[in-house]
């Protein structure tokens, strides 16, 4: 075991140090490869913002009650607490018709008009919040069984975004795994094309390493290293990408957010993204030297 621990770290840093002989080229390759993968998982890391940001607007769910004018008050408390009974509500909670007057007069815009009309025109409402299992064709269920109650005026519930919010993501999500798969896919072919171009020069050494008896996994190892070590850096490339574009556009969107009085610290490389990164690159320059060496160290043959 130890020997073949050794023999391999051997072969690791032989095709590191092979790579900085060549740092032009090497970085070129790197920077392709690091770009191809920085693209799809920038992309999943904004999904995975708006899905968090999504779970913040959890009060762009709740919809509101409005009884009938004249409705006494603890008719709005009863059906609060009828409604918090529910599974399909997590929260209820009544705003009184006096409270709701002193909030809108004391706003510029209505104040005026309210205190000419020497009386409360507002009714009593109850603002609900639904519970986060709640699917929007229950909360839809739940509005008719609502409005067709005798003290119920209005019932203002808007379930169309949830939808709309829920199938975007799920388009946008889909996606960036297509995309994913595309610049996998090239990365693939740009380590296998570089493995292919350093077979090429390397010829003559490896057609007299098979003269001398070597295996074909024995000349194949340094090649796959290679691959591996290709991989590697483009995927470390790939996250100093996504971290430098995180940094450009995190000010400007939390400026944006407290606009909307949101804090959001969603923005940013998660774990999982970048262990998806690190796996996907190390795939790819594997699998990339795999199929070039496969392909190409069998036509390499010793002349005797």
């Amino acid at each position: 075991m130890r020997v073949w621990f050794e023999r391999h770290v051997r072969n690791a840093l032989g095709a590191l140090g092979q790579l900085s002989r060549a740092p032009v080229a090497t970085g070129l390759t790197v920077a392709v490869i690091g770009i191809a993968l920085a693209l799809p998982a920038g992309l999943l890391a904004a999904v995975q913002g708006v899905q968090r940001l999504a779970g913040q607007w959890e009060d762009i769910r709740d919809f509101s009650i409005y009884l009938k004018p004249g409705t006494a008050l603890e008719v709005a408390r009863k059906l609060a607490r009828e409604l918090e009974g529910s599974h399909q509500v997590a929260d209820a909670r009544v705003i009184p018709a006096e409270e709701a007057l002193a909030e809108f007069t004391a706003d510029p815009a209505f104040g005026d008009v309210l205190r000419s009309l020497g009386r409360n025109p507002l009714p009593h409402t109850v603002v609900v919040r639904p519970a986060p299992e709640a699917a929007a064709e229950d909360l839809g269920k739940l509005k008719t069984e609502l409005a067709s109650r005798p003290d119920i005026d209005l019932v203002q519930l808007d379930t169309q975004w949830v939808a709309r919010l829920a199938a975007m993501l799920d388009l946008v999500r889909r996606a960036v795994w297509i995309g994913t798969a595309l610049l996998v896919g090239a990365v693939i072919v740009i380590v296998g094309n570089t493995i292919r171009l350093d077979i090429q020069n390397r010829r003559q050494e490896i057609e007299v390493s098979k003269l001398l008896g070597a295996t074909d996994a024995f000349v194949r190892r340094p090649f796959l290293y290679v691959g591996f070590w290709y991989g590697l850096l483009g995927a470390l490339v790939a996250l100093l990408l996504i971290g430098a574009g995180v940094l450009v556009l995190r000010a400007p969107l939390e400026r944006l957010m407290l606009l909307y009085g949101v804090q959001f610290e969603g923005l940013g490389i998660t774990a999982t993204t970048a262990v998806l990164v690190l796996a996907g690159g190390l795939t790819a320059g594997a699998a990339g030297a795999w199929l070039a060496v496969g392909r190409h160290l069998a036509e390499v043959q010793p002349r005797v």
